[in-house]
């Protein structure tokens, strides 16, 4: 079967994949399409240490092939949208409603695929750009099959990730002012759940003024190019800062932008020995620096959410799949993610 690999030096697509059969709690999905992800990209470019040969990809939907003896939930044929959140349901974390702290869901990397007989490992513990995988029946979230497979693929990873760190993260509140850093495939989803949260102001900021117009499309209030002119919007700065780029000068920023009691939330992915810098005095009226995992997401209860918030025509999907490619193109896709030139790219199967 066909898949992405990288090798440690280059990706390449190939026809010689071979995935296993699913094992007690697992799943085999046949993928029907797939996002292109900057954490995909990280991965090449070093940012995202990760052991090799690897199947990429992380953010999946398709159709259910075959289930191992215990899974319940689905069945062959069930149309699926993939987490890569392989929690154990059954520590403590889980037991909390924490699956993203869980720790058998954090560097395990397993390799259920092979290639001429040599193991290869499995991304996020889902490796989407396959045309066959095998993951935990946890992640395998069941949704209507009236939705299409290629915007559902987008739940995965960057509507659990921007949505639910507004939701269940930063907990924004009706009225709140948010400030996002950076509107690609995350920064557009904080957006629409500032937008679902009910935030009263909500400023985009990205360099690249062709940006505005499906910055505002999900639910930007103000559309700057730059940070200087933040303050003379939000004069006392923002309620949320969300930095979305993973640049520590912008991480200073975000927090350099908060208001009283204010919140910057971390989700863009600096280098992982990359330090950054704030004024300890700045923090004593009450503000906070969060990191967030995942959109500290319980994906089982939240994409059947986000499915739900789609059908209704609160949550957009079809507006983020600006380009699909067939998977022999990944080259293209690539190239046109790192240019910022799609809000998400899907590969298609």
């Amino acid at each position: 079967m066909r898949g992405v690999i990288y090798d440690g030096k280059q990706t390449q697509v190939v026809d010689d994949l071979e995935v296993r059969d699913p094992g007690p709690g697992e799943v085999q999905v046949a993928i029907s399409a797939a996002g292109l992800c900057h954490s995909d990209l990280s991965v090449v470019d070093g940012t995202i240490p990760f052991p090799v040969p690897v199947v990429l990809g992380h953010e999946g939907a398709g159709v259910v092939e075959a289930v191992g003896p215990g899974v319940t939930h689905v069945a062959p044929g069930d149309h699926v949208s993939l987490s890569t959140l392989a929690n154990c349901g059954a520590c403590a974390e889980c037991d909390r409603g924490r699956p993203t702290m869980c720790r058998q869901a954090i560097g395990r990397p397993g390799q259920p695929f092979t290639q001429g007989g040599r193991p290869v490992y499995q991304f996020a513990s889902n490796s989407a750009f396959a045309e066959r995988t095998v993951v935990k029946a946890v992640q395998a979230v069941r949704i209507p099959k009236d939705i299409p497979l290629q915007s559902a693929a987008l739940i995965g990873c960057g509507v659990l990730t921007g949505v639910g760190a507004v939701l269940n993260r930063a907990r924004v509140d009706q009225g709140d002012t948010v400030l996002v850093i950076g509107t690609g495939g995350i920064g557009l989803n904080v957006l629409q759940g500032a937008r679902i949260a009910g935030a009263s102001r909500i400023v985009a900021v990205d360099a690249n003024p062709a940006k505005e117009a499906v910055a505002r499309q999900f639910g930007a209030t103000d559309f700057l190019t730059s940070m200087d002119e933040v303050k003379d919007l939000l004069p006392t700065g923002a309620d949320h800062a969300f930095e979305c780029v993973g640049r520590v000068e912008l991480i200073r920023a975000a927090i350099d932008s908060l208001d009283r009691h204010g919140q910057a939330i971390l989700l863009g992915v600096p280098p992982a020995t990359a330090e950054a810098t704030f004024l300890v005095s700045s923090m004593f009226l009450d503000k906070s620096i969060l990191g967030c995992r995942y959109g500290a997401s319980r994906p089982q209860r939240d994409i059947a959410l986000y499915a739900r918030m789609y059908r209704e025509g609160r949550l957009l999907l079809d507006e983020l799949v600006t380009a699909t490619y067939p998977v022999e193109d990944f080259d293209k896709a690539a190239a046109d993610a790192h240019a910022g030139r799609v809000a998400r790219g899907v590969l298609t199967f």
